[in-house]
């Protein structure tokens, strides 16, 4: 079983910086991809980003030069680096643990989320 907890979230000003941290522990068969999601007040949860176990990285569209997915496989910790923010980043962040297939394809394990709050 893989359990993950998500940090890093708060406020921060329009075209700002945030880093959020996905730190996992446990196991699990063919888990060592990572997901990144934000779901915004009465919006669907949707995928920023996803890095499979090798370091393959995907994005959304609409963080596609603002974000950055990373991991540090010694810490067993994902990273998302976002920069220029915008306050439609404004969601509850959630890490997901998948798996690398052509690129992350999502799990059944979450974490319990992190408030991102852009002011504009």
């Amino acid at each position: 079983q893989v359990q993950l907890v998500e940090s890093g979230g708060g406020l921060v000003q329009a075209g700002g910086s945030l880093t959020l941290s996905c730190a996992a522990s446990g196991t699990a068969f063919g888990i060592n991809a990572i997901g990144w999601y934000r779901q915004a007040p009465g919006k669907q949860r949707e995928l920023v980003a996803g890095i499979r176990g090798d370091g393959v990285t995907n994005y959304a569209d609409s963080v596609k030069g603002r974000f950055t997915i990373s991991r540090d496989n010694a810490k067993n910790t994902v990273y998302l680096q976002m920069n220029s923010l915008k306050p439609e980043d404004t969601a509850v962040y959630y890490c997901n643990a998948g798996y690398s297939i052509d690129y992350y394809y999502p799990g059944d394990c979450w974490g319990q989320g992190t408030q991102v709050t852009v002011s504009s």
